[in-house]
C-alpha cells in the first residue's frame, strides 16, 4: 500500500485541517484546490504537503489530474470529496447558473474523482473514500435548494457505490458536519451566529480538527467494517 491520501478542497478551512490530519497518520497528502492560490501556496508552507490545481466539477481535469498525482506519488489509497461552494438564494429567484455551478462542483465532482480512482481501487482490493456532505443536505436549508440538493446527493452516492464496492474491500462513507467555526462562517453576522448556537444543543460550533478526526478513524484500519454509513458531525443540532 502506498498511503496516498486525495483531498479535494484540501488547502482551506476544514479540507486543509484533513489534509494535516491524513499527514499525521502518514498519508502522502495530495490537496487539490481551484481557485486560491495565495491559500494554496500558504498551505504548502505550512505542511509540505503537494497542492495541484484542477476543477475537479470538469471530468478530463480529474482524468488528467488524478493519472499526474498516480505518476508522480503512487496510486490513491485515500479519496476525501470535499470541495464545495455555495450560491445562496430562494429558488423562486435563483438564477439558472447558480443551480447548475453548485450540483457540478458539489455533487458531479464525487462522480468525477470517484470514477477516476474506483478501477485502481477495485484492482488492488483496498480503498477508502469519504465524502464531506452537510447537515443542510439531512435536514435542509432555506435559501440552499442548490446545496441542500448537492450535499443530500452525496449521501445516496456514498450508499450506492458502498454497496459496489464493499466485496472488493473498498469502504464509501459520508461525514454530515454541522456549523464549523471556518473562514466562511467568520464572515456571517455576528447576530447570525448567536442564533445558530442557540439551535446547537452543545451550546458551540464545531471546529475543523473535529471533522478532520472523524475523516482520519473512517480512513484508518479501525473503520474496516464501516461502508456507507452517515456520520453526523453536529453537536446534535440534528438527529437522524
Amino acid at each position: 500500500m502506498s498511503n496516498v491520501a486525495v483531498v479535494t478542497g484540501g488547502t482551506r478551512g476544514i479540507g486543509a485541517e484533513i489534509s494535516k490530519a491524513l499527514k499525521k497518520d502518514g498519508y502522502k497528502v495530495v490537496a487539490v484546490y481551484h481557485g486560491n492560490e495565495d491559500a494554496a501556496e500558504a498551505f504548502r508552507k505550512e505542511t509540505g504537503c503537494a497542492a495541484i490545481k484542477f476543477d475537479v466539477a470538469n471530468f478530463k481535469a480529474c482524468k488528467k489530474g488524478v493519472e499526474k498525482i498516480e505518476a508522480e506519488f503512487g496510486p490513491i489509497d485515500v479519496l476525501v470529496n470535499n470541495a464545495g461552494i455555495t450560491r445562496d438564494g430562494v429558488l423562486h429567484k435563483m438564477p439558472e447558473e447558480n443551480w447548475h455551478d453548485v450540483i457540478q462542483t458539489n455533487l458531479t465532482s464525487c462522480f468525477n474523482m470517484c470514477r477516476c480512482v474506483i478501477a485502481q481501487m477495485r484492482d488492488r482490493k483496498f480503498g477508502r473514500i469519504i465524502n464531506i456532505s452537510s447537515i443542510n443536505g439531512q435536514k435542509g436549508q432555506f435559501g440552499q435548494v442548490n446545496y441542500s440538493a448537492a450535499k443530500a446527493g452525496m449521501i445516496g452516492f456514498t450508499k450506492a457505490l458502498a454497496l459496489e464496492s464493499a466485496v472488493k474491500k473498498i469502504t464509501v462513507n459520508t461525514v454530515c458536519p454541522g456549523y464549523i467555526e471556518t473562514d466562511m462562517t467568520a464572515q456571517m453576522p455576528q447576530e447570525v451566529l448567536d442564533l445558530i448556537v442557540k439551535q446547537i444543543p452543545a451550546m458551540r460550533m464545531g471546529q475543523p480538527e473535529e471533522i478532520a478526526a472523524t475523516v482520519s478513524f473512517l480512513a484508518s484500519k479501525k473503520a474496516a467494517f464501516i461502508t456507507g454509513a452517515t456520520i453526523s458531525a453536529n453537536g446534535g443540532q440534528y438527529l437522524a
